[in-house]
């Protein structure tokens, strides 16, 4: 079962996991076993008798856990709840690197893929963590609940505020760092600037699309040569996702231009 309730309304969603809960408990299934895919990480504690909690990039079995909670469940029970944010601290956990790097920061290359998340919704998940009740630090598990968002949504702005240095991700919660509160109290311009600076210096495809921008007479460079490149490490599909961000990111921070029609990077548009 992939995803199987995710694009259903709250209510409808909540009936069904309620039968097939009851169905296997009850011994009317013709089944040994069910495998379910999700993200959401309460609906697998509900459901489960044992998660596999995959990695990514590559993707692998990261840990293995039993549930062992009797049907039916409470979500609002203290151990429901240990467990549902021990889950997310086994997600967000980061070995803090030697290089005096941003702990969580994860280092990457010109050919690493890349969030796909937009600027708008980082500046968003940034505004939010930084007002009350909050302040700067939120419970991941909280911080979905309020904002209305599954992991899936969640993780991948987190990883790009951590990758940008806004932000990090530690045993379950997400942290403002000093650059993010900054990006927060700043107007629109500082906030590109900061934005420009941060593509600069931890987004290497965003350095070197700039730089090579910047070492060409006509200040243009063809989005195919950058794309074949990203397609030597990663899935056609990955690379486009990858090239969509960094174009994204890149237009908002007024670092470089991009011509859709033409395919085209460019300096033009930039003051």
């Amino acid at each position: 079962m992939d995803e199987p309730f995710s694009a259903l309304d709250v209510l409808t969603a909540e009936t069904l996991r309620t039968d097939l809960i009851d169905l296997w408990s009850e011994g009317k299934l013709p089944l040994k076993s069910v495998l379910m895919v999700t993200h959401n990480i309460e609906e697998a504690v509900l459901m489960a008798d044992c998660l596999l909690v995959l990695s990514s990039n590559p993707g692998r079995v990261a840990t293995e856990l039993r549930v062992t909670f009797p049907h039916p469940r409470n979500r609002l029970a203290p151990a429901f709840r240990q467990m549902v944010d021990d889950i997310y601290a086994l997600m967000t956990r980061r070995a803090a690197p030697p290089d005096g790097r941003t702990p969580g920061a994860p280092a990457i290359t010109a050919a690493s893929p890349l969030p796909r998340v937009g600027s708008n919704e980082m500046a968003g998940l940034l505004e939010a963590l930084a007002a009350p009740p909050y302040s700067g630090r939120a419970d991941l598990p909280a911080l979905a609940g309020s904002l209305q968002m599954e992991l899936d949504e969640l993780f991948p702005l987190g990883e790009a505020l951590q990758l940008l240095h806004f932000a990090v991700l530690e045993e379950g919660d997400i942290r403002l760092t000093e650059a993010g509160r900054r990006f927060v109290e700043a107007d629109i311009e500082p906030r590109k600037q900061q934005f420009a600076a941060a593509l600069r210096s931890y987004v290497p495809l965003a350095r070197m699309i700039r730089q090579v921008l910047d070492e060409r007479p006509s200040h243009r460079a063809p989005a195919l040569r950058f794309r074949d490149e990203l397609e030597d490490h990663m899935s056609p599909d990955y690379a486009e996702d990858t090239l969509r961000t960094v174009i994204g990111w890149g237009r908002f921070a007024e670092l470089y231009g991009y011509d859709e029609e033409a395919d085209l990077f460019s300096l033009e548009e930039v003051a």
